[in-house]
C-alpha cells in the first residue's frame, strides 16, 4: 500500500460522505461512457439508480463491469477512490427518498421524488473487486 492509500476504514468513511461519482462503462467503438451519478453504499456494493432502457443500462448489461470514481475537491485534502468490478442490473429496490435526500436534503429530496416517476428505473449494483485510493492529506 502506498503512503497516501486509504485504509479500508478510511475508504468506507469517505464513501459514506456525500460525493458525486463518475460511472464509466465500456462503449464499443468509442471511449468509455463516463457520466456523473448519485450513489448509495449497501453493504459491500455500490447502488446506482438509472433508467431501464437507457444507453447506460444497455452498456452495463453488455459489459457486465463498470468503474466508478469518487473524489473530494477540498484543498488541500484532495481524496479519491476508484472502484472497478462486476456490475449488474436489478429491479429498483433502493429507497428513492434516501438517495434524493442524501444529495438534496430532506425538503428538496422529497420534491425531487414527488416530481420524478419511479417507473422504468433499475438499480445498478457494482461489486468492488479492485480499488485505487489516495488521500493527499497524508502526504502533507
Amino acid at each position: 500500500m502506498s503512503a497516501g492509500s486509504m485504509t479500508k476504514a478510511e475508504r468506507e468513511a469517505f464513501l459514506a460522505g456525500v460525493h458525486i461519482g463518475v460511472l464509466s462503462v465500456d462503449e464499443p467503438g468509442r471511449g468509455p461512457m463516463s457520466l456523473p451519478i448519485w450513489y448509495l453504499v449497501d453493504g459491500d456494493e455500490i447502488v446506482i439508480s438509472i433508467a431501464a432502457g437507457s444507453l447506460k443500462a444497455r452498456l452495463i448489461e453488455a459489459a457486465g463491469r463498470a468503474t466508478m470514481t469518487i473524489q473530494s475537491e477540498e484543498p488541500p485534502y484532495y481524496k479519491y477512490a476508484s472502484i472497478e468490478g462486476p456490475a449488474r442490473l436489478v429491479p429498483a429496490a433502493h429507497d428513492r427518498l434516501e438517495l434524493a435526500a442524501r444529495y438534496l436534503g430532506p425538503e428538496l429530496g422529497q420534491r425531487y421524488v414527488d416530481s420524478t416517476p419511479s417507473e422504468g428505473s433499475v438499480d445498478v449494483r457494482l461489486r468492488p473487486e479492485h480499488w485505487r485510493t489516495h488521500d493527499y492529506a497524508k502526504s502533507l
